[in-house]
């Protein structure tokens, strides 16, 4: 017999940890926007104060030296930042996926299991 007030229960405890994941979700995808707009702006604060450094270079070695070093510099911090950000979608993925993963297990240990037919090797 069909039993409303478990029904019930578990309709709520599925919104509620919707809910949750959302909450949890939009926290994590404005720290990652926060992250990225301030490393948008160090990088272009790097890059104004780079040329501006350049522009007053006398020689042209210095000026290779100058622009090697920047371009060494800026390689460094985007493939730093590219990580942070790329462990930062790592983590807000398995948040999303935390409070689900109870609930799938136990689904997929009730769920049972179809045997394969046997194939002859003759076939």
């Amino acid at each position: 017999m069909f039993n409303f007030d478990d029904a019930n229960r578990k309709s709520k405890e599925a919104v509620d940890t919707a809910l949750k994941t959302y909450s949890d979700t939009t926290r994590g995808f404005q720290a990652i926007a926060a992250e990225a707009a301030d490393y948008s702006k160090k990088s272009f604060q790097d890059a104004v104060t780079h040329f501006e450094t350049l522009a007053s270079v006398k020689s042209f070695e210095a000026a290779f030296e100058l622009q090697t070093n920047y371009v060494k510099a800026y390689f460094e911090g985007l493939v730093s930042e590219t990580t942070k950000l790329g462990e930062m979608y790592a983590d807000l993925a398995k948040s999303a996926y935390k409070p689900y993963e109870a609930p799938i297990t136990t689904a997929v240990a009730k769920t049972p299991r179809q045997t394969q037919p046997a194939t002859s090797a003759a076939a």
